[in-house]
């Protein structure tokens, strides 16, 4: 398996693929990537040669953000917004959506399971 970014990247895959596999590397940035070593994105990750593969490693450090950095700067940059006590650090402190969607249907995801609170079971008529 070719390593990327000190990433394993599947060998049997096209090359514009087997880069998507590395965290921080989409769509865009693969072709990028590509385009300014010149490897042909139809190759299979396993046929580019050694230069090349440094050559696209050598791109990836100096251009890019990807894998432990960029998770870093991520949490760096979510602790901030909790630190100032904004409107979206207390929605991530609480585990609430952050971009304005709406809770009381949804949010499944970021809310977890449902907890049941009990409540009234009815009002009683006198």
């Amino acid at each position: 398996m070719p390593r990327v970014a000190g990433v394993d990247i599947p060998d049997r895959k096209k090359i514009y693929f087997a880069l998507q596999y590395i965290h921080g590397i989409g769509e865009k940035f693969a072709a990028e990537i590509l385009a300014k070593a010149s490897v042909n994105p139809e190759l299979r990750a396993a046929e580019v040669d050694e230069q090349k593969l440094a050559q696209i490693n050598a791109i990836i450090d100096t251009d890019y953000l990807v894998e432990g950095a960029l998770r870093r700067q991520v949490s760096q940059n979510i602790q901030r917004l909790k630190d100032i006590r904004c409107y979206r650090g207390d929605r991530h402190r609480r585990g609430l959506p952050v971009r304005g969607q709406r809770t009381q249907s949804n949010a499944r995801t970021r809310k977890g399971r449902k907890k049941t609170v009990a409540g009234k079971k009815g009002v009683k008529a006198k």
